[in-house]
């Protein structure tokens, strides 16, 4: 299989033509049009280096909502009301929270400023959203991504304090699910994010999934 270089035209090659760790192709820009038409064929941008790179790995990490997991400690957290939870009330800030966090085992960050810039558009058009924990007015915690139909394309999450993006993400998970959301896409594996529930697909199955719900 080789590597597919994009250009100016906004397209894609079949998913299935990805290499064994998922990437499929290089290049392109981060145009609300390309960036939507990649989530509504499985595929995802993440940065390495200054190109943008596209990925669509097999098998794919997901949660479907009906199986969120809260432990009793989470549940208990949840219960004292001392974290307050909001949407899209600083959809910037989450995400420069996220492109600032230093993680273990990264040396940088995927987020680009680029990459920034076209994520707070989204936002403005509609499609990116956030999830937020809040406590004494500040917020400590939160997600973002994109909500296409039933599906949430996760990106990225942050925590200034202990559980504060747990809390982000199972009382997103539970909105969502009132909303009619069914599928959330987590992309990649994360202990994190499986202790919530999410688990491993086939891509196959992914995108057939896809095809029905976004």
């Amino acid at each position: 299989m080789a590597l597919y270089a994009l250009n100016e035209s906004i397209w894609f090659p079949p998913v299935e033509e990805a290499l064994p760790d998922g990437l499929l192709a290089m290049g392109g820009d981060l145009s609300v049009e390309r960036i939507l038409l990649a989530y509504k064929q499985g595929i995802f941008p993440w940065y390495d280096g200054d190109i943008p790179l596209w990925w669509c790995p097999n098998p794919r990490f997901v949660l479907f909502p009906d199986e969120l997991k809260v432990s009793k400690s989470m549940k208990a957290l949840i219960k004292k009301n001392a974290l307050e939870f909001r949407i899209n009330h600083s959809f910037a800030e989450v995400i420069n929270y996220c492109k600032e966090t230093k993680r273990e085992g990264q040396d940088g960050t995927w987020i680009k400023d680029d990459v920034e810039a076209a994520y707070n558009n989204l936002h403005k058009m509609g499609f990116a959203h956030s999830a937020e924990t809040w406590k004494d007015g500040k917020l400590v915690g939160g997600l973002y991504g994109v909500r296409l139909g039933k599906v949430f394309f996760g990106e990225s999450m942050f925590s200034n304090e202990s559980n504060a993006s747990k809390f982000a993400f199972i009382k997103y998970v539970e909105q969502l699910k009132k909303e009619g959301v069914v599928l959330i896409d987590c992309q990649i594996y994360t202990e994190h994010l499986e202790s919530l529930g999410a688990k491993m697909i086939m891509r196959q199955q992914f995108i057939q999934l896809l095809q029905h719900i976004v």
